[in-house]
């Protein structure tokens, strides 16, 4: 997983743009999207650019979490609904991650490179303990169309 703490020089952040990334930038947050999928970076009091929301998909243009229920994996959006992930969704989110890794200079290990890693996890199933529902325990509602 990313180290969230590392920064990064303006120099490796103004090559994204021509490494075939959309980068935006307002008021000191850099948004970099690829693939249907976006990651965000704001600019520390020294110049640099910290990542603030790790490489995910984006619904509607709202970055979203993964989160592996133990039987599926969902989006969890900013308003608390869920959406069942699709395979390409999580192979962008894959590519994304691999190519800004490449691009800022971030080292992939091999844990990593063997899936997508996901921000919530529920696995637990005996009743009465946490994560026994696990749209309960996350706190997110169905998707509604």
């Amino acid at each position: 997983m990313w180290n969230v703490k590392e920064q990064f020089g303006t120099e490796a952040m103004d090559t994204l743009a021509s490494k075939g990334f959309r980068v935006s930038s307002t008021g000191g947050v850099m948004r970099v999207e690829k693939y249907g999928c976006g990651s965000e970076f704001r600019r520390t009091a020294d110049g640099r650019f910290q990542m603030t929301i790790l490489p995910t998909v984006l619904l509607n243009g709202q970055f979203t979490r993964l989160w592996d229920a133990g039987y599926q994996k969902f989006f969890i959006t900013e308003d608390n609904r869920k959406v069942p992930a699709l395979a390409q969704q999580l192979l962008n989110m894959r590519r994304l991650n691999e190519e800004l890794r490449t691009a800022i200079g971030v080292p992939t290990y091999y844990n990593e490179a063997l899936g997508s890693t996901c921000q919530v996890s529920t696995y637990d199933r005996v009743q009465g303990r946490p994560g026994d529902v696990p749209d309960k325990s996350v706190g997110i509602k169905q998707k509604t169309e």
